[in-house]
C-alpha cells in the first residue's frame, strides 16, 4: 500500500550524491534534487544525514559508516525524507571514491523489500529505544 506523501521512484530512476570524508554533500545529480526536493544551492556543504528520516535506525547508519571508512563498499535499504516530509526508499550503495570521497548510488526499491524493510527497521527502532 502506497501513503500520500511518498514519492516513488521509477524502474530507471537512479540518484547520484557524492559527499567529502565527512558527509558533506558535494555533488547531486538532478534525480537526486528531484526526490529530496531540495535545490542544489542548498545541498551542497551540508551533511547527507539531512535526508534521513526518522523511521531509519542508527544502527543502519553505524553499519554504513563502519564499512565506507574501512574502504568497503556498504549496500542496503534506506528510507529517504524529502524537504517538504514527504519520504521516498530506495536501494543504495556507497563506496568509498578516489580516496577523497564517497560515492552514493541509489535506485528503486520494490514494494516487497519495502515492506521488508519497514518492519525490520520498526523493530530494530525499538531495540535501540530500549
Amino acid at each position: 500500500m502506497v501513503e500520500n506523501n511518498e514519492l516513488l521512484l521509477e524502474e530507471t530512476s537512479l540518484l547520484v550524491s557524492q559527499t567529502d570524508l565527512k558527509g558533506k554533500i558535494v555533488y547531486a545529480n538532478d534525480i537526486f534534487l528531484k526526490f529530496s526536493e531540495y535545490s542544489l544551492d542548498e545541498l551542497l556543504g551540508k551533511p547527507h544525514n539531512i535526508i534521513r528520516h526518522k523511521d531509519m535506525p542508527k544502527a543502519a547508519f553505524k553499519d554504513l559508516w563502519t564499512h565506507v571508512q574501512a574502504g568497503k563498499t556498504w549496500q542496503g535499504f534506506v528510507k529517504n525524507r524529502s524537504k517538504t516530509g514527504k519520504f521516498y526508499w530506495v536501494y543504495a550503495t556507497v563506496f568509498p571514491f578516489g580516496g577523497t570521497h564517497y560515492l552514493s548510488i541509489r535506485k528503486m526499491a520494490s514494494r516487497d523489500e519495502i515492506e521488508k524493510y519497514t518492519a525490520i527497521y520498526k523493530q530494530m527502532i525499538a531495540e535501540e529505544r530500549r
